[in-house]
């Protein structure tokens, strides 16, 4: 059997933590990365001194910036960029991008103005979508590169694409489940982000944990009549995509998404909280594109509206949490096709 090359797009800390763990099926990981500091320090001391600097990286990783090196001869590619920067990173790398590659897109988010999901905007931009598979699940990075038992699910139309990243990244610690619900995962996973941030502010103003279970399951509601009307499966909401993430994600303190949602209680601005932690709050990213998706699609998502309101137009945390307590409960469960 010849020796198997990944390249892995996006040196974050999901980057780096996920090219740790298939490093111990490939032969070969080269993680690209447009951050000189972490390319010397990858092929230097095999330690990523921006994102899990305490994390010792497997000998056969290395580090390029340059995606014509990283993608040379690569048997399959996973793509871990934020999702602002998602589209102009893989149209940079599609002209050294085979058309037969096998594409693991594992960023998280709705892009704003097409309403389209990350695997999505990858197909755009290298073709064969078939191809293109996505993964989620309850995974923080912090975790994950310790060892510590998690687990995942793939989907992609073509159960062989799903079959070989599966393979690749299953391990006794890293469980791998696979489906052929593409909207329901992706969608999951970019919402619940906004969800957590909301539940950081909750934490933040000093409601308990009634009040965060309240959040939580009813953004899960949210979630699923979006996924409904996008066409997914809201069962899909009830496992790893869904119901898994939203817990690790609105409960974690790994979570920047509900870290932040905590500082912006505190009345620390979305740019100074990025310029602080140097990451990407994937969900304020997200709450826009998912609201003007849900408006598009005739969702009521009014947790996602609240949120926007308070990032984007001015409206205050008080007057947020007010609009959302004002509304009269109706049935539970309304809007999801059962």
């Amino acid at each position: 059997m010849s020796a198997m090359k990944i390249c892995v797009i996006g040196a974050g800390s999901w980057g780096t933590a996920i090219a740790g763990v298939a490093a111990k099926r490939a032969d070969e990981v080269v993680l690209w990365s447009h951050d000189e500091p972490s390319v010397t320090g990858i092929n230097e001391r095999h330690v990523n001194p921006l994102y899990l600097s305490g994390y010792t990286l497997p000998e056969n990783v290395t580090a390029t910036g340059s995606h014509r090196e990283a993608l040379a001869n690569a048997d399959g590619v996973i793509i871990v960029v934020p999702s602002p920067f998602i589209r102009a990173t893989v149209h940079d790398a599609s002209p050294y991008l085979a058309a037969d590659l096998p594409v693991l897109c594992l960023t998280k988010g709705i892009e704003e103005g097409t309403g389209k999901l990350m695997s999505e905007v990858v197909a755009d931009e290298i073709g064969n979508p078939e191809r293109v598979a996505a993964l989620s699940g309850p995974n923080h990075a912090e975790e994950i590169c310790r060892g510590t038992l998690s687990a995942a699910v793939i989907a992609s139309e073509r159960p062989d694409v799903a079959e070989f990243f599966k393979h690749l990244l299953i391990s006794p610690e890293f469980r791998i489940y696979t489906t052929d619900d593409m909207i329901g995962i992706e969608t999951c996973a970019a919402v619940k982000n906004v969800i957590a941030i909301v539940c950081g502010i909750a934490a933040g103003v000093g409601f308990g944990d009634n009040t965060l279970a309240l959040i939580m399951t009813r953004g899960l509601a949210e979630i699923s009549r979006i996924v409904c009307a996008r066409g997914g499966n809201p069962m899909t909401c009830m496992g790893l995509a869904g119901m898994g993430d939203l817990v690790a994600t609105c409960t974690s303190p790994h979570s920047r998404n509900r870290s932040f949602g905590v500082a912006f209680a505190q009345g620390e601005s979305l740019a100074d909280y990025q310029q602080r932690t140097h990451m990407i709050v994937e969900g304020a990213a997200a709450v826009k594109s998912t609201s003007e998706l849900a408006r598009r699609l005739g969702v009521d998502a009014p947790i996602c509206f609240a949120l926007e309101a308070a990032l984007y137009q001015g409206v205050s945390i008080d007057e947020i949490l007010s609009t959302l307590l004002d509304r009269f409960p109706t049935e539970e469960f309304y809007g999801i096709d059962r």
